[in-house]
């Protein structure tokens, strides 16, 4: 039977988990647009993992009530963080030497400028939805968290599996790739310390909150997989793993090649 170690294992040896994305996007800064386009994309996948729809509930129906709690921790914890996300968007997109934002805590104004940007320059890509400013690979990424609001058992036990890959690739990955492109690189003179980069301060290292979201799905998992259930757990992992690959490549190949073109 697998084992959830050997899950952890398949996660940080999946392609995604050393994605070149954030090695090109440490590179050289893209434009404000391009940076825009980024975000948006980025900011609506990360918005569809915060809620807990049925999940919780329907741990419960199947008896895992300490596994419901463990969960409905990560989903508070990431209650409000959609503002936040944006502000340190907004930021950094002034930080690209095109002051396009007065007011970055402005949500909506800022949220609206970075789809207005993915809108000009993705709209070309098979399969655009100028609607919501999604590429199709964002959309099927955001998909599988959508299953959060069914509540039958086959489902739920998948949607473990996609929060266990979920919160190591936050944590061991996204969170640490992103601080090398947008402090470790030093393109936008951007620090910890700024309230505008609360989201990445509140998300960041050992006291983060990333490190305990890993720490409570490893808990929930462990404490629940068998020979009866190893095969749906996998399958989520899968799901998350192989949908956030195909939209980190469509991005670096769309985005990124085209911001470090500008910016020579």
């Amino acid at each position: 039977m697998t084992t959830t170690d050997t899950l952890i294992d398949r996660i940080k040896t999946h392609r995604v988990f050393d994605h070149p994305l954030y090695e090109h996007w440490a590179a050289t800064p893209p434009s404000a647009e391009v940076s825009g386009a980024l975000f948006h994309q980025v900011q609506s996948f990360c918005a569809a993992t915060r809620p807990g729809g049925e999940f919780p509930t329907a741990l419960r129906s199947l008896g895992w009530n300490e596994q419901a709690l463990l969960i409905e921790e990560i989903v508070d914890s990431e209650s409000g963080h959609g503002p936040e996300l944006a502000t340190m968007a907004g930021h950094i997109v002034n930080r690209t030497g095109s002051q396009v934002f007065d007011d970055v805590y402005d949500t909506t104004r800022v949220e609206a400028w970075l789809k207005s940007s993915s809108d000009r320059l993705l709209a070309g890509l098979p399969g655009y939805d100028r609607e919501t400013g999604l590429t199709p690979q964002a959309a099927a990424a955001i998909e599988v968290f959508r299953r959060r609001f069914s509540s039958d058992a086959e489902t739920t036990v998948r949607n473990l599996g996609t929060a266990l890959a979920l919160e190591i690739i936050s944590n061991q990955s996204l969170i640490p790739g992103e601080k090398r492109a947008l402090i470790d690189s030093g393109h936008y003179k951007a620090d910890l310390d700024e309230p505008e980069m609360h989201y990445m301060a509140e998300h960041w290292g050992d006291d983060g909150a990333e490190q305990q979201h890993e720490a409570n799905v490893i808990k929930a998992v462990s404490s629940v997989m068998d020979a009866s259930n190893s095969e749906q757990i996998e399958q989520g992992v899968e799901d998350f793993l192989s949908s956030l690959c195909a939209l980190w490549d469509v991005l670096d190949a769309a985005l990124l090649a085209s911001g470090l073109q500008q910016a020579e």
